[in-house]
């Protein structure tokens, strides 16, 4: 008899219906056989290859290049996919909100996310051809362990607090009043569904112009946008622990992938995903529309847990005084055919960028 640590999950499909069955606490599990766990080879995915696994689904004119971000894997496969092909890891794919949240609430202190290889490679390699100690921090995308904690806790109490933030907003402000060279494309992605939505678009000058310290529809203007086109299509995680998902034993070490991008434009999280409504995210408790009626792991642009982005803040600072200098200035139209995105391990706009700015009459 063998006692493992992990999350109680056990979330089974049945055809298309999905049916749930979830322990709301992790506890110890007591567990003499798992010979009714299937096993890696029966997750469902994409058919496979010898040798190149399902690369061919991936390449140009395959059916899934450019598409594994969305939901197209989910309505095929259901809510656990995996995905390979030579010289990748083990990867599962995961389209349940809860089964995510399982997941990540159940990791240890020090949660593993990979990174480039070549870009860990020369990090650890360059610094200690420079005489830096083991111990010694190459940053936060590329230390792990004891290292990292160390690290990301020294700089946890700073970037993470608003009012430290908000000492650099007048900074912020020159470079939003000069533009900026490289728009970034949640800046772009917010432009472009104000610009489709002249009204929404509207609604937000009326509340810049006002002067109000704070500004609610400013903030909910840009989580829309992210919920719709987020910059990351997905968080990932090494599994430390084995985890039985749906039925499948998922082995320790397993790249694990939420993808909160599919499902932040699911239905049944956030009704009328395709339009764009600012108004749900500061909407009331009573409306069906209202946000927190969505799993709270449906949308999670930026991480979570200790493994969350560390320059959140930062990032969204840039966001609203850019937006907010750009909208109390033009009006903002597009012509043309959509903006289109370009899925990878992030989600990038592709030009041309048809964008009209005009002068806003005062």
């Amino acid at each position: 008899m063998q006692t493992v640590r992990r999350s109680v999950l056990s979330l089974a499909t049945a055809g298309k219906e999905f049916t749930r069955s979830v322990a709301i606490n992790s506890a110890a599990v007591v567990t003499n056989d798992e010979s009714n766990l299937k096993s890696w080879k029966e997750i469902p995915g994409p058919s496979s290859l010898p040798i190149i696994g399902q690369l061919l689904h991936f390449l140009p004119r395959g059916s899934l290049h450019e598409n594994f971000v969305t939901s197209v894997l989910y309505d095929q496969y259901g809510p656990i996919v995996k995905i390979g092909f030579f010289g990748s890891p083990s990867i599962v794919l995961l389209f349940d909100a809860e089964a995510s949240a399982q997941v990540l609430r159940s990791e240890n202190l020090m949660p593993i996310r990979t990174t480039f290889q070549s870009l860990d490679y020369f990090r650890h390699n360059y610094y200690r051809q420079r005489g830096a100690a083991p111990n010694e921090p190459t940053g936060l995308v590329s230390d792990h362990g004891d290292v990292w904690k160390k690290f990301r806790s020294t700089v946890n109490p700073i970037m993470l607090k608003p009012k430290t933030i908000k000492l650099y907003a007048n900074s912020l402000m020159e470079v939003a009043e000069d533009m900026v060279k490289r728009v970034s494309n949640t800046m772009t992605g917010t432009l472009y569904l104000l610009a489709k939505n002249p009204d929404k678009q509207k609604k937000l000058r009326e509340e810049i112009i006002s002067d109000r310290q704070k500004r609610p529809y400013l903030k909910a203007c840009i989580k829309e946008s992210m919920r719709m086109m987020p910059v990351v299509p997905g968080n990932l995680r090494v599994a430390t622990k084995e985890y039985n998902i749906f039925g499948y034993k998922i082995l320790k070490g397993t790249h694990v992938i939420f993808m909160h991008q599919a499902l932040s434009n699911m239905d049944k999280h956030f009704p009328e995903p395709e339009k764009y409504i600012p108004e749900r995210w500061i909407t009331e408790k009573t409306d069906p529309l209202f946000h927190r009626n969505a799993h709270p792991f449906a949308w999670n642009p930026f991480g979570f847990g200790m493994r969350m982005c560390i320059g959140r803040r930062i990032a969204e600072l840039e966001i609203e005084t850019f937006l907010a200098k750009v909208i109390e200035n033009f009006e903002v139209e597009w012509f043309g055919p959509p903006l289109q995105t370009r899925p990878s391990s992030l989600n990038y706009t592709v030009g041309p960028y048809n964008f009209i700015f005009k002068d806003v009459k005062k």
